[in-house]
C-alpha cells in the first residue's frame, strides 16, 4: 500500500473534540488518520473507528512511537499497545516520531526494533518523522532492503524544506507534509489570498494544492466539519506555473520553523 496523498491529522486534538473530528472526516469520505502515541487519543480514534461502519480495508492509519519507546525492549510492546487501543489488527504505518539524537537510544536499536515490528505483523510499512538528509543516509543503512514509506516533516509555503526535498526527489523517498497550513498563518498571507481568488477556492486549498502538485501527502487536521469538507477540495485544484512559482517566493526557511522541540530535533538541513 502507498501512502495515501490525502488524510486527517490528529495532532492535538483529545477527547470529545478528536472523535468528533474523526467521525466527521469518516463521514465525508476522508480514509487515511494520522495519530501517534504521544498524542495521547488513539484509544479514542480507535472508538470511532469501530462505530463508524467503514470496512478496515478502506482505511489506512498511521501511528508514531514516542521516544520514550525507543528501546528494544519498549518498543514492540508499546506500537502492540497502540494496535489494541485503535481497534485493529495491525495499523498501516508506524513512523518513529522524533530522531532524537542525543537521546539515550541510538537510531541502529529504534530502527531495527520496528523492522521487527514489522516482521511480526504489526505494522504494513514503516518510516521516520523529522529525518534530515544525514539522518535518512543513516537509516537507509540500517534498515537496508527495508523500504522507508515516508519522512513525514514540517513542509509549508514558509518552510519549504528544498535540501530535503531535493534529496528525497533524487532519491525516489516519499515525504508527507505536516502544518502545511503553517498553523493557520497561510489563511492571510496576501500571495495565497489572490491565487485563492483567482481560482475561486481559498487559502487553506492552494496551500493543501501546492503540497499535492509536489508529489506529497498531507494530514491537515480541523475540528470543524466545514473546513475538513473545504480542505478536499483542493484534491481538485491545479495551480498553475505561475502559481507554483509565487508561492515559491514565500519560502523563509528555518526562521518559520514551527516544530522545533530541543530535546528531540535534530540538527536541521
Amino acid at each position: 500500500m502507498a501512502v495515501p496523498n490525502f488524510g486527517l491529522g490528529t495532532f492535538r486534538l483529545k477527547d470529545d473534540v478528536v472523535k468528533d473530528s474523526v467521525r466527521n472526516a469518516l463521514e465525508l469520505g476522508y480514509r487515511a488518520i494520522d495519530t501517534a502515541q504521544g498524542y495521547g487519543n488513539e484509544g479514542e480514534i480507535g472508538e470511532v473507528i469501530a462505530q463508524s461502519g467503514v470496512p478496515r480495508s478502506d482505511l489506512y492509519i498511521t501511528t508514531k512511537i514516542k521516544p520514550d519507546n525507543y528501546s528494544r525492549d519498549k518498543l514492540v510492546a508499546s506500537l502492540r499497545e497502540s494496535v489494541e487501543k485503535l481497534g485493529v489488527d495491525q495499523v498501516d504505518l508506524t513512523l518513529i516520531h522524533w530522531p532524537a539524537p542525543n537521546g539515550p537510544v541510538p537510531a541502529e536499536e529504534y530502527l531495527t526494533a520496528l523492522a521487527d515490528a514489522q516482521q511480526q505483523g504489526l505494522t504494513r510499512e514503516i518510516g521516520v518523522s523529522n529525518f534530515t538528509v544525514a539522518l535518512l543516509q543513516n537509516a537507509k543503512k540500517i534498515l537496508g532492503d527495508t523500504p522507508i514509506a515516508t519522512n513525514q516533516v514540517e513542509i509549508h509555503p514558509y518552510l519549504q524544506n528544498r535540501t530535503l526535498a531535493d534529496y528525497a526527489r533524487a532519491e525516489g523517498l516519499h515525504l508527507t507534509s505536516y502544518m502545511t497550513l503553517a498553523v493557520g498563518k497561510v489563511l492571510d498571507d496576501p500571495v495565497m489570498q489572490a491565487i485563492a481568488q483567482a481560482h475561486g477556492a481559498t487559502p487553506a486549498q492552494v496551500a493543501l494544492a501546492w503540497a499535492l502538485q509536489q508529489g506529497y501527502s498531507v494530514i491537515p487536521s480541523s475540528t470543524k466539519r466545514e473546513n475538513l469538507e473545504s480542505n478536499l477540495g483542493a484534491l481538485d485544484l491545479i495551480l498553475s506555473d505561475d502559481d507554483m512559482a509565487q508561492i515559491a517566493t514565500l519560502d523563509r526557511g528555518g526562521a518559520e520553523r514551527i516544530a522545533n522541540p530541543a530535546s528531540v530535533a535534530p540538527d536541521w538541513d
